[in-house]
């Protein structure tokens, strides 16, 4: 979180970032997650997040209207130290459907056969005023059935009751140490993947010899077309929104021609890499494409990145973990700056079941 970020968040300003000393004003949308404000031409989105352990908003925006991802908090590994120690039952997840971070989790916790190793609670789609939520009456999402919470910011506090930093799935969580162990996607997405070989498949997602290949192809693709979507849809200006959408559409005709000569992102085998682009890939035609105005093509428009996508949703147990609903939901009810009216838009059939010819390479 950026020092901007954390002065915004305590209500205080540094002034070097205003015109003539005034102090931006705020102005709040009722019962949303989600407040604008407007300087010099330029909208200013504020989420909800903690600072020393208090509720409150943090910019996520940039003066020149350019999304910015905070950093995650949480950054300790499984087997790293005797704090985390590698055992069947002790850790939880906590996750979204709705979210690509969380939803990468949640796929190599399944292809790793881990479902009995580490258990899982789903939270909300809707995330509200008080952030993500559990609810355990509504149609895919359970109670927390580790520390009996209403909403996952009180297990952040748990783990820290100074936190500062925003709420966010997915949550690695101890139940012994009763703490977070790691809230970062891709930590987590590794440490489920080679961390519990003892109580996993062998259906590993990081082949030996291939880590530092994998890990480029991840980097590769992080900014530009995970996180690029995000940059283009939060985008508060015109020219921050044209370089996030000729970036990620670059990224995307780039590795639709590699996708014509070979199976998956690093060759011939499933990797974290095809983990991480599938989830925003499964969520772009319905979601990205409209929501985020991503729309100069859609993945059913790519030659290869349409059987790509068909081929890895079609891997046994992945497509057990894809919930449109919640996905829908949660993107277009959640940010009333992008969606004021909250309809959700019908999108295409998925399709996703349709024959690919992909085995063939």
């Amino acid at each position: 979180m950026t020092r901007r970020q954390k002065l915004l968040l305590r209500g205080g300003y540094d002034g070097t970032e205003t015109e003539e000393g005034s102090v931006p004003s705020v102005s709040e949308t009722a019962g949303s997650l989600i407040c604008i404000f407007l300087r010099s031409c330029v909208v200013y989105v504020f989420m909800k997040a903690f600072v020393d352990g208090e509720w409150g908003e943090y910019e996520a925006t940039n003066e020149s209207g350019e999304f910015e991802r905070a950093t995650t908090s949480f950054r300790s590994w499984i087997g790293e130290d005797d704090r985390f120690p590698a055992e069947e039952g002790r850790y939880h997840l906590y996750v979204s459907y709705a979210c690509p971070w969380a939803h990468r989790t949640l796929i190599t916790r399944r292809l790793r056969g881990l479902q009995g190793t580490v258990s899982v609670d789903i939270v909300d789609p809707w995330r509200g005023e008080g952030g993500w939520r559990f609810s355990p009456e509504k149609d895919g999402c359970t109670h927390d059935s580790v520390n009996g919470a209403e909403y996952l910011r009180e297990l952040y506090l748990k783990a820290d009751e100074d936190y500062t930093g925003r709420v966010t799935v997915p949550v690695l969580w101890d139940k012994k140490r009763g703490t977070i162990v790691n809230n970062e996607s891709r930590e987590v997405m590794r440490i489920l993947n080679t961390r519990f070989e003892a109580y996993a498949n062998d259906g590993t997602l990081l082949p030996d010899g291939r880590e530092e290949e994998v890990d480029g192809v991840l980097d590769e693709i992080y900014e530009p077309i995970n996180n690029g979507v995000y940059r283009a849809g939060f985008a508060k200006g015109q020219e921050a929104y044209d370089e996030a959408v000729d970036e990620l559409f670059d990224a995307l005709d780039r590795w639709d021609d590699v996708l014509a000569d070979q199976r998956y992102l690093v060759g011939d085998e499933l990797t974290e890499a095809d983990v991480a682009m599938f989830t925003t890939l499964v969520r772009f035609d319905h979601v990205y494409h409209t929501h985020f105005k991503c729309n100069v093509r859609r993945v059913r428009d790519y030659d290869n990145l349409w059987g790509y996508l068909r081929d890895v949703y079609q891997t046994e147990g992945i497509a057990a973990t894809v919930n449109l609903d919640h996905i829908k939901e949660h993107y277009y009810t959640t940010h009333p700056d992008v969606n004021p009216t909250g309809i959700v838009a019908r999108g295409p059939p998925p399709r996703f079941d349709e024959p690919h010819d992909r085995d063939r390479l």
